[in-house]
């Protein structure tokens, strides 16, 4: 329950801010909800709020419906000389290509504050909302009168009964609802969510427990919160996150019989930073408040709240900017993956490639705090580019080696490193588990990096994802190389200019069609 408190006195107190005009309502914040993001912060392909800061972002809702993707997140705004949230409703045929709709979820309409939840379609093929609603002391549901989400039948809560017929004492948070056979299940947030079932979403009867039981890496005291449970490959995966820890994701059956999930592993999304505090305050997470959808060639697509994308002070980043969204898949070995949506292939202009390119000088400085000066190995085109690099499995193995952005003569950047002697792979200042030596007999290491303007996006061998942002990258083009021990020697290096996608973020920072009612 201290993370759940944790988290609710946090948004409780961006709601307080907005009548005190303190730090998270202050006056050039959302109460006056006309600030723009200065142009350079501006990105040209990550999905980000158009208007002021908008504190929090968790991603909520999606939906393929009819060719179009819906998608929403979270707006904290005045409302009634306070404050409350509302449910950002974009659209978008690719995932990629955004455009901002009414908003239709929002607390003039519901009576009450959008706190998260998921999206699901009921058993006619209606899209519905479960969420908690923010001041009701419920979780809710919302079923939308048409496809298109242009209007929605007014929330009902959730509620739970005992199998006497008794209301049953559970706990109210961040839900989830999916189908299991022609049985609704829901689960409800917590260290161990309640899990509850229904026939026709208006009658609930509590079942128990969902885990079955935990796995030994998850710490005592980790929360379940924006979960989203669904199946994958031949087991069921449950994407969440802790709140001290970020998000993570558990791998596991379905027991039928019992009505609960039995896990078999965890795994985690999100990595610290070293500037990021150890013990505290909980908001030391990049990664975080998930959201996925099911596309219609059967591609498992999420996205992630970037929370605390550049802060190291315990704060949150008010921005409201969303992760790429990533294409989950379980083959046969049981090793999730983990590959950034193959859409994005389509904004790929002006290709170049190089090949056989050897960093020769092998660094002598061990010692360095900062990114050595390295080899210069390309200019990136412009501030929106991806870059792929191949190195063979003979070439990798055992080596300390990696690649630096916006560098300069003298080095320093955004290193983006492998570190066999303790098998990660190092983003900035963040280490997430990931070794060539894991890699099947003949596979050679494969890195995608994104680049747009500050963020920044590593995907290795589709089992390894990590986030990264460096304010100083105006004007440093350069892609860098470096080895340590003995020369390395590139395979490929290939280059794109990335199309921008944000024309709708463009056209919504002025029409501000999104803005929520004030009444």
């Amino acid at each position: 329950m201290r993370h759940l408190v944790t988290r609710t006195c946090a948004l409780a107190a961006i709601a307080v801010g907005f009548a005190t005009g303190g730090p998270t309502g202050a006056a050039e914040g959302p109460s006056t909800g006309k600030v723009q993001p200065a142009d350079d912060m501006v990105l040209n392909y990550h999905l980000m709020h158009p208007g002021g800061p908008s504190l929090p972002g968790d991603v909520n809702a999606a939906y393929y419906l009819d060719g179009v993707y819906h998608l929403h997140y979270i707006l904290a705004h005045p409302w009634k000389d306070k404050g409350s949230f509302s449910f950002i409703h974009v659209t978008s045929p690719d995932m990629l290509h955004w455009t901002w709709q009414a908003t239709k979820l929002q607390p003039s309409f519901t009576g009450h504050g959008m706190f998260s939840g998921t999206g699901f379609l009921t058993k006619e093929g209606k899209p519905a909302a479960i969420y908690h609603g923010q001041g009701s002391g419920r979780n809710q549901i919302a079923v939308a009168k048409d496809r298109g989400l242009s209007a929605w039948e007014k929330p009902y809560p959730v509620d739970v009964r005992n199998a006497d017929g008794t209301e049953a004492k559970i706990n109210h948070w961040d839900p989830d609802c999916f189908l299991i056979g022609d049985t609704y299940y829901a689960i409800s947030g917590g260290t161990n969510p309640p899990l509850m079932k229904s026939k026709d979403l208006k009658t609930w009867t509590y079942v128990g427990p969902f885990l079955h039981h935990d796995t030994p890496d998850v710490a005592v005291g980790e929360d379940i919160s924006c979960p989203n449970f669904f199946k994958i490959g031949d087991k069921w995966m449950l994407l969440c996150i802790s709140h001290n820890l970020g998000c993570r994701y558990y791998l596991g059956d379905w027991d039928a019989k019992a009505e609960q999930f039995v896990p078999e592993k965890q795994g985690r999304m999100n990595f610290r930073r070293e500037d990021q505090n150890l013990f505290g305050p909980p908001w030391r997470v990049d990664f975080f408040a998930p959201e996925s959808v099911l596309t219609p060639d059967g591609r498992r697509v999420m996205w992630a709240w970037l929370a605390c994308l550049g802060k190291d002070d315990g704060t949150m980043d008010d921005r409201t900017i969303e992760s790429l969204p990533r294409e989950l898949s379980l083959p046969a070995d049981g090793v999730l993956r983990i590959r950034p949506l193959r859409e994005l292939e389509a904004l790929r202009r002006d290709q170049a490639a190089q090949h056989d390119v050897t960093i020769d000088r092998p660094t002598g400085d061990v010692r360095a705090k900062a990114a050595p000066a390295g080899k210069v190995l390309t200019t990136l085109p412009g501030d929106s580019a991806e870059i792929r690099i191949t190195v063979a499995r003979d070439q990798a193995e055992r080596k300390l080696f990696g690649f630096v952005l916006f560098g300069g003569p003298s080095g320093g950047g955004l290193p983006v490193l492998l570190r066999p002697e303790n098998g990660t792979l190092r983003v900035g200042t963040a280490e997430a588990p990931f070794s060539v030596a894991d890699l099947p007999p003949g596979e050679d290491l494969t890195l995608r990096i994104f680049v747009d303007k500050y963020l920044v996006e590593v995907f290795a061998n589709d089992r390894q994802a990590m986030i990264a942002s460096y304010a100083d990258y105006r004007g440093k083009a350069t892609l860098t190389g470096f080895t340590v021990g003995s020369p390395t020697t590139i395979k490929t290096l290939e280059t794109w200019r990335l199309e921008p996608t944000n024309q709708g973020f463009l056209e919504a920072r002025k029409s501000r069609v999104w803005e929520p009612g004030r009444d």
